[in-house]
C-alpha cells in the first residue's frame, strides 16, 4: 500500500479527522484526545494506531506521558496530488462558462 493510500484509508473516518482536527491545534495525550468522544481507550488506541501507520501521527516521548503530534508531510502529499484534479475541474468549468455566455448571446452572422 503506498503512502497516498494509507493516508486516505486514515482520513476515511471521521473520528480520525477529528483527532487529526484537535492535533492540528497542539500536541495532546490519548486522554485528551478521548474527552470529545463517547468511545472507550481501546477504541481511540486503535484510531491512533491506524493514523501513526499512516504516518499522520507521531508519538512524542516525554517522561510518563506520551503525546501525540500531528505530521504534516502525508498531508501535503495528499494536498499535491488532489491539487492536480482541482486544476483539471477548474479548466472544465472555465470551458462550460464560456460556452454558457456564447449559449446566452449568440452572434448574428
Amino acid at each position: 500500500m503506498s503512502q497516498l493510500d494509507r493516508t486516505f484509508a486514515a482520513l476515511a473516518d471521521p473520528t480520525r479527522r477529528a483527532i487529526l482536527a484537535r492535533l492540528a491545534e497542539g500536541e495532546a495525550t490519548v486522554t485528551e484526545l478521548m474527552e470529545p468522544f463517547d468511545i472507550s481507550q481501546p477504541a481511540i488506541s486503535r484510531h491512533l494506531k491506524v493514523l501513526e501507520t499512516a504516518g499522520l501521527i507521531s508519538t512524542i516521548r516525554a517522561g510518563q506521558a506520551r503525546p501525540r503530534r500531528i505530521e504534516a508531510e502525508p498531508l501535503s502529499e495528499a494536498s499535491n496530488w488532489l491539487e492536480q484534479y482541482r486544476r483539471i475541474w477548474e479548466g472544465n468549468f472555465a470551458r462550460l462558462d464560456t460556452l454558457l455566455v456564447d449559449l446566452q448571446n449568440p452572434t448574428k452572422d
